[in-house]
């Protein structure tokens, strides 16, 4: 092909492009709010979804770790034993939420009153350690297994990637139990 057929063939490349855009630009009534289309619905419907697990998967770790601080508030000497796991926690709950939880429907401009989050939610008054620091591990590890049994429902609904975060999250929960439990017996 010849230099001026090339161009030939590019000019009216870029003439129909421009033909085909021109339409768009003109004066035209306003048909009000666009409306979603099927796919653009369903795509927030699994945002909405992921979403609101992750918003769960949160709130179960975060209140574990709310439950840690309580333990270790009451059961100072319980610090050497609870402070690695707590970090655990802590760290889980960070991973969590890393792939947000703040879902803007398809339709609107985004806005505060838009979005869901995590940390909009009010914090749940930790439940009450037992005097007997055995019976605060106890509850501690029945709380871990808790949360567990939580992250190990979620993988149902959960997209591929999630899900394996939750697995590890479920299994790293039943090994915190086994070492507040039993792991002391060792």
């Amino acid at each position: 092909m010849t230099t001026t057929g090339r161009r030939a063939l590019l000019t009216a490349g870029v003439s129909a492009a421009a033909a085909a855009a021109l339409p768009g630009c003109t004066a035209s009534r306003d048909p009000g709010p666009r409306k979603p289309g099927a796919a653009e619905v369903e795509a927030e419907r699994v945002a909405r979804a992921e979403a609101a697990l992750r918003l769960r998967s949160v709130t179960a770790s975060r209140t574990l770790l709310e439950r840690y601080d309580a333990a270790l508030a009451a059961h100072p000497a319980l610090a050497p034993r609870l402070t690695p796991l707590r970090r655990s926690v802590a760290a889980h709950a960070k991973a969590l939420g890393e792939g947000g939880t703040a879902v803007r429907p398809a339709t609107a401009p985004p806005s505060p009153s838009a979005t869901v989050s995590a940390s909009a939610l009010p914090t749940p008054t930790p439940a009450p350690v037992a005097a007997d620091p055995r019976a605060a591990l106890k509850e501690l590890a029945a709380a871990e297994r808790t949360a567990s049994d939580a992250h190990t429902a979620a993988l149902v609904t959960a997209p591929p990637e999630y899900a394996r975060l939750l697995a590890s999250v479920a299994a790293a929960g039943a090994a915190h139990a086994y070492l507040l439990t039993e792991g002391a017996r060792a």
